[in-house]
């Protein structure tokens, strides 16, 4: 294989970060590993097309840009499939700033691992500016973005870590094997869902630490509870796929288990006694992994389990009145 790189990129009004990252992109080395780049825009209303056309002019490879209604990231990347001219597609997203090998080191674990089912991981952590919270390290390494921290020392892993953030897969692969579901309209559950079919399909995701990107985005511990809302819609979608099932009936198993029990009681005490510690979420003081782990249980989990609570009365209320 020659190894060659379509990189997609979906964005939604994100011209100035994206700006960095085409010039990221143009400066990779070495140079000619990058066949084109697309990028998808899904409706922005700022001056993205402008910039990238711009850009463009200063890359050594050809930039696509693509234009579609506001249909969300699968729906963007979907079209970087039937796109692509390269034998391998990297997916990103527009707020990812690669390191100056990371093309060099997909490329690479590609041409060593040759085969259509094998895709590449790569690592994502923040930039150096703006200086990260130790809130925005625990979310990135062990919180409820990223789980990188699982992954040390290990070469290849499940589909549950299939991050479109930074992942490279077999163009073939993709097109005779699975594509996104574009009942995902947000950027959420999509990329297990689809990591989960492909696995079905023999997917082996590899895992190469030295992949680095710069995940340029601001995180507070509000912005964290926002998305965990806005994710609600794309988690009724996921339900309904067997992807969903499963992980559903592997919920329902751990929820019954006494260490699930007996973490979620002391998670919730714990939750209670730490409330004060809230103010200091955002500030440069570094506070125990079980401390944000505790709070974004009362906030975030907590709230999950209260509606699913209610929703099993209201089911059995309905079930009970018609009979």
């Amino acid at each position: 294989m020659n190894g060659l790189v379509t990189v997609v990129i979906p964005t939604y009004n994100r011209a100035a970060v994206l700006k960095k990252a085409l010039d990221a992109y143009g400066a990779q080395s070495p140079s000619g590993l990058i066949r084109e780049l697309i990028v998808v825009d899904d409706g922005s209303t700022d001056n993205t097309r402008p910039m990238v056309e711009e850009a463009a002019g200063k890359c050594g490879f050809e930039v696509r840009y693509m234009r579609q209604p506001n249909s969300g990231p699968a729906a963007a990347r979907n079209v970087g499939i039937r796109e692509a001219r390269g034998e391998i597609i990297l997916f990103t997203d527009s707020d990812i700033v690669p390191r100056p090998d990371l093309v060099a080191q997909h490329a690479r674990w590609h041409r060593e691992n040759p085969v259509d089912v094998a895709g590449v991981l790569g690592y994502v952590t923040w930039p150096a500016e703006p200086k990260p919270t130790p809130f925005m390290k625990w979310l990135g390494e062990e919180g409820a973005l990223f789980a990188y921290r699982e992954l040390r020392n290990k070469r290849e892993i499940g589909y549950r870590y299939m991050y479109t953030c930074n992942l490279s897969l077999k163009t073939n692969f993709l097109r005779t094997r699975g594509q996104f579901n574009e009942e995902f309209k947000g950027a959420a559950w999509e990329d297990i869902e689809l990591g989960y079919r492909l696995s079905q399909e023999g997917l082996r995701l590899l895992y190469n630490r030295d992949a680095v990107g710069y995940h340029h985005q601001f995180f507070t511990f509000a912005d964290l509870r926002r998305k965990a809302e806005a994710n609600a819609a794309a988690k009724i979608v996921f339900a309904r796929t067997a992807a969903g099932k499963q992980f559903a009936t592997q919920q329902r198993v751990k929820r019954t288990g006494l260490r699930f029990q007996l973490a979620k009681s002391i998670a919730l005490a714990l939750g209670a006694v730490v409330r004060p510690a809230e103010a200091w979420l955002d500030s440069r003081v570094p506070l125990p992994a079980v401390v944000y782990r505790a709070l974004y249980w009362v906030h975030v989990n907590w709230r999950e389990e209260a509606l699913r609570g209610r929703t099993k009365i209201a089911k059995t209320v309905v079930v009970d009145a018609q009979e």
